[in-house]
Formats: C-alpha cells, structure tokens, sequence
C-alpha cells in the first residue's frame, strides 16, 4: 500500500476510535468525578470484607483514603484508564479485634490489584482481587447531619501534624451532644462533660467543665486531648456523618462520628 494511502487508513482509524469513544459510555467519566468525593460500600460479590466493613474511600488532592473498619491508609492514587493505582501507602497502626484483622489484608489487596472503577451517578463499582465492590456516595448514603441534637462519637483526635487513632479513644468514646438551648453534654474519656456551646455562622464557642474521677494513665490522656480540643472557639464543619472540630487557638481538634 502507497505511505500516502497507509496514513489516510490510520487516520480515518483514529477517527473512528474518538467517534466511538465519545458515545458517553461509562468508562469515559474523567477521573476527576471521583476527586472531592467520599463513597461507602453497601454490597461486596465475591471475597467479602472480614469484619463486614464497610469499605470507605474518600478521594481528594490526588490522594485516596480508605478504611475497611480497622486502620486507615493514605497515599496518592492515579484514576487513569478506568483503574485504581496507589503509590505507597501510609496507614494507622492499631490492633484490631476479632474478624476485623483481616479487614485491612482484604482492603490492600483490592487496591494494590489495581481495581477497576466505573462511575453513574452516585453508584461507584470497583473489581478487583475477587470481589466487586458497590459503593453509594456518602452524602447520598448518608445526609449531612444536624450539628443540634445529634449525638456526635470522637473517632479521631487532631494533632498539629497527625489524626491520632488508638484503641484506648475507641474503647472509652468520647462524646457531646448539644440541645437547641446550647446546652452541652456528654463525656471526655473518664468524666462526665457539662456546658455550653454558642453556635454562630459554623464557629462554636466551647465552655465546658467535668467531674473529678481518676481514670488510667492512657484514658486520661485522650480525655486531655478532647477537652483541649473544646476549649474556646472552634470551627465545625459536617460532612455526611462526620463533623470535624478545629481550634485554631491551640491547633487542634478532634473528628466525631453520628451515632
């Protein structure tokens, strides 16, 4: 075949791949729906989750986190081609009991296979590594909750340069819940938490006070941490069923779970 012939043939196939590609399908969403969005899983074919999960996964600045009921991990991801790759991962390090060991093997081996993803609209569908994975978007599985009248569970405590998890902060669960009057209840760890909270436009001013038990070593020290958190002005953020606390007065903060 002519070189002139040989190139009007492969450009007319070019062409046509682009034609075709630009039908709309599934597997054309770019990458970057899935940044700024956080998914929860709500069924899994295949290898389930030990522990029953759920996966969660929340993708924002070229980073993806997950969590599949026992430790976090975080690292950067590519969603190109339709697939998950993760770099190196930095992950938590606690001890998790029964099935719930196994969830974070389960989790790394679905990522570091290299799942595919497809996206329509809320739905996420990953498979990889034996299973096939369904997600919903957390706002939809999830609505933002009210900051008023729910009771909230710390699940991570913020450090100037860390998200602290432990088992000593899941075991004892510190909580608030604040009444419409600005009333504020609950417990820091060890003692009982009573007070006030003034709501205006996101930020919260905290003052509260406890009783005057003695706990273990350990549980007094989450208990110091989530009161340094609510001492003073605050800013609080809901996303789904997460709120997040900052004090930018001391630098740091906590982040809470609606029970």
């Amino acid at each position: 075949m002519p070189a002139t012939r040989r190139w009007v043939l492969l450009a007319l196939t070019a062409v046509t791949a682009a034609g075709c590609s630009s039908n709309g399908g599934v597997n054309d969403i770019p990458s970057v729906s899935l940044m700024g969005r956080s998914f929860v899983s709500t069924a899994v074919a295949g290898t389930p989750i030990p522990g029953g999960g759920p996966l969660t996964l929340t993708f924002a600045d070229g980073r993806i986190s997950a969590t599949s009921g026992c430790n976090t991990a975080t690292g950067p991801v590519d969603l190109q081609g339709n697939t998950i790759q993760v770099g190196e991962m930095a992950t938590t390090l606690m001890a998790c009991p029964g099935d719930l060991a196994g969830a974070d093997g389960w989790q790394d081996g679905l990522l570091r296979s290299q799942p595919t993803w497809t996206l329509t609209g809320d739905t996420l569908t990953l498979k990889g590594n034996g299973s096939t994975v369904t997600m919903l978007d957390r706002k939809a599985a999830h609505p933002d909750k009210p900051l008023i009248g729910t009771p909230w569970i710390v699940t991570a405590v913020l450090r100037p340069d860390a998200e602290v998890h432990s088992a000593t902060l899941d075991e004892v669960r510190p909580a608030l819940t604040i009444t419409p009057d600005g009333t504020v209840s609950g417990s820091a760890g060890c003692n009982s938490m009573t007070g006030t909270a003034q709501i205006d436009d996101g930020t919260v001013t905290f003052q509260i006070a406890t009783t005057r038990m003695t706990c273990d070593p350990q549980v007094m020290e989450v208990e110091q941490q989530v009161l340094q958190a609510l001492d003073g002005k605050t800013k609080a953020t809901i996303d789904s069923n997460e709120l997040t606390i900052r004090n930018s007065g001391n630098d740091t903060g906590l982040t809470l779970r609606a029970e």
